[in-house]
């Protein structure tokens, strides 16, 4: 049946960065993602595609609803209860849509549709009594918390080894699995689709299925980067936790936690083919659009720093790339080398629809860019992220198309990158001596968006250090809190 409106997927991972696409310009030899790299070379490819506050929560607000987290009031990694006027999945409904949710959602409070017709909830393969662990109950006679950490990796480090679950077990082929069942059972077939595709992985703990880690742990893997703006460490530390931020591994740690996360992109990359077969099949590529994204990145030992909520291109850069139906009269193979942010998914896929775009949208519609069009969309894009585990790290950043500007607001510190010499931030021309003239059209840029914060970012015109830079806004600050580390 042929349907006006076209059907959407909107496919999320959890903590992939921007390199970790085999496509991309700067990813590492040895990454085999072959699915979404055909893909993305099938519409257009964003490269520098951005998280705006790069961790989870405040980045699924941005997606959810085409807001930047100032918009949407988080501005850090801090859950509570949540009402917005408009969310993609709720206008896409109201368009008449069926719009379905499978997997990560991480908002609260926990089991609020935001516009779902259905959701199968499952934020992390460690929930108990999510939909994901009582399948695993049900399914397969294992429980919650035995099926969800009995390979003892921290949920949050970086200590590797492989899964002790099966393939058919692990978290991500459970999601594909839900989403081929919507597709083929439990749609509406009078109606166009909205399908949420949100996995968790490569999010740690890092435990991809063996066949996947035994592939890359016997390879040669591309060590980490290390700007010379770096905190310097002399020997490897030992004894601190694996969720530490700052840690330098030894050389063989090192190999393991690289193998094992993009083990776990190059398992994505398989489901994601089980999907795209499936869809092909059933010639529902004639009359669907994909958008695939992440909510942040990782920074995976580079510049001696793990986990997200930093500027660098290791944590704010993600995968972002539009892929039209196969009839389309669009440009394939598309590159766009313009900042975009995940504010921009909602107001892109609204304008695929032909659905109105609320006002309340900051993001932009990235539709001419898909079309073509090589109007810049913006000339920078405005990141942040709160200090919320390491006050001194709170931070402000600009990204253009070559530059990327870092505020760090509790501290004297600025840097400044020129990503297109200098793709991995090894060399902080800040540091430069001409750095005064290099930093203040920077400062003023970044004056000119700030300059109405109630946290009071800008004083007399200038950027102002020590202003109280908390998870969310200022008037927000007493609703009801539930504390995320």
């Amino acid at each position: 049946m042929y349907f006006m409106r076209p059907n959407i997927i909107l496919l999320t991972t959890d903590q992939q960065r921007g390199d970790c696409l085999g496509i991309d310009e700067n990813a590492p030899a040895c990454l085999q993602t072959p699915t979404l790299d055909a893909l993305a070379r099938a519409g257009t490819r964003f490269r520098r595609g951005y998280a705006e506050c790069p961790s989870c929560i405040p980045s699924r607000r941005c997606l959810l609803t085409g807001t930047a987290p100032a918009a949407h009031g988080m501005v850090g990694m801090q859950g509570h209860d949540w009402n917005p006027p408009h969310t993609l999945p709720g206008e896409l409904q109201r368009a008449g849509y069926h719009t379905y949710l499978i997997g990560k959602l991480h908002l609260q409070p926990r089991g609020k549709r935001f516009g779902f017709d259905h959701q199968q909830l499952s934020d992390s393969p460690l929930y108990p009594g999510d939909d994901y662990a009582r399948w695993l109950q049900e399914a397969h006679g294992l429980f919650d918390l035995d099926a969800g950490s009995a390979h003892g990796q921290d949920p949050n480090g970086w200590n590797a080894r492989p899964t002790q679950l099966r393939e058919d077990q692990t978290h991500t082929h459970w999601c594909v699995s839900q989403a081929l069942e919507f597709l083929k059972y439990k749609r509406d077939p009078s109606a166009p689709f909205f399908l949420n595709l949100s996995l968790f992985d490569p999010h740690p703990p890092l435990a991809p299925p063996a066949f996947h880690y035994d592939r890359y742990i016997r390879r040669q893997l591309p060590p980490p980067v290390i700007g010379d703006w770096a905190e310097p460490w002399e020997a490897p530390q030992k004894g601190l936790a694996p969720s530490a931020w700052r840690i330098k591994l030894d050389d063989q740690q090192m190999h393991c936690t690289r193998a094992a996360y993009y083990a776990t992109i190059n398992f994505i990359d398989d489901q994601i083919g089980r999907l795209l077969v499936f869809l092909t099949r059933n010639k529902l590529l004639k009359n669907t659009w994909i958008l695939f994204t992440s909510d942040h990145g990782e920074m995976l030992g580079d510049h001696n720093l793990f986990r997200k909520c930093r500027p660098y291109e290791g944590s704010a850069r993600v995968p972002f790339f539009v892929v039209p139906p196969g009839p389309a009269d669009l440009p394939r193979n598309n590159v766009c080398e313009q900042p975009v942010g995940l504010q921009d998914v909602m107001p892109t896929l609204l304008d695929i629809a032909g659905v109105p775009i609320p006002k309340a949208c900051t993001g932009h519609s990235l539709l001419p860019v898909i079309r073509g069009d090589r109007k810049p969309v913006r000339d920078v894009l405005h990141g942040e992220h709160a200090g919320q585990y390491e006050s001194a790290d709170a931070m402000h950043y600009l990204v253009s198309n070559r530059f990327k500007y870092v505020w760090y607001s509790q501290r004297p510190d600025e840097q400044l990158f020129d990503l297109q010499a200098d793709p991995n931030e090894l060399h902080d021309l800040a540091r430069a001596a001409d750095a005064a003239k290099l930093l203040r059209p920077w400062r003023e840029r970044l004056c000119k968006i700030l300059k109405d914060r109630p946290e009071k970012f800008v004083r007399g015109g200038k950027l102002r250090l020590g202003a109280l830079h908390r998870c969310h806004l200022p008037h927000l600050q007493g609703d009801r809190f539930y504390p995320f580390t």
